[in-house]
């Protein structure tokens, strides 16, 4: 008589691991929240940051430093504003999970200098390729050096003033 049991268990909690429904996590510890953003001021030119991404991107990429902040749920959120070599500006308030390695959108900025709050806003994870590069660049280089989230604003602007975070090397 064949055991089949051995196998099902296998498949069962391989299945519930890609699932996500096992972790490694504390039960005990306290489930992470993420706090209700309110949404900034829209960007104005004279608070534009710009930021290197890469030497093969078309783009200029900018963050409004008065927009810049740090919840207590470790996101950072910001304005990201996204200039293309044809002439066209993008502009979305996005928050950054250093911990998890993940962004996230929240709204995206209408030519007539209001926000449309984003339909499917769910957090993504950062990846190094050429489409978005510069989260992993923001991340990276400026708001989540040896992957921690800044303490400050004020942490962020002088990294983005500096062209990186000094911890990063």
């Amino acid at each position: 008589m064949k055991r089949l049991f051995p196998v099902f268990v296998v498949l069962f909690v391989a299945s519930n691991v890609s699932a996500g429904l096992l972790t490694d996590e504390d039960p005990d510890a306290p489930k992470w929240e993420e706090e209700v953003p309110q949404l900034p001021e829209f960007p104005r030119e004279a608070n534009l940051r710009e930021f290197y991404v890469s030497a093969t991107t078309p783009h200029r990429y900018f963050i409004d430093g008065t927009s810049l902040s740090v919840g207590k749920d470790g996101v950072v959120r910001y304005t990201l504003v996204v200039r293309t070599r044809g002439g066209v500006t993008n502009i979305t308030f996005e928050g950054m999970r250093c911990a998890t390695g993940q962004y996230k959108i929240y709204a995206t900025g209408r030519a007539d200098g209001t926000w449309a709050v984003a339909r499917r806003s769910e957090w993504r994870p950062i990846t190094d390729k050429p489409t978005y590069r510069h989260h992993a660049a923001l991340a990276h280089d400026f708001f989540c050096p040896i992957g921690n989230p800044i303490a400050t604003p004020e942490e962020g602007r002088e990294a983005l003033r500096l062209g990186k975070h000094p911890s990063v090397n």
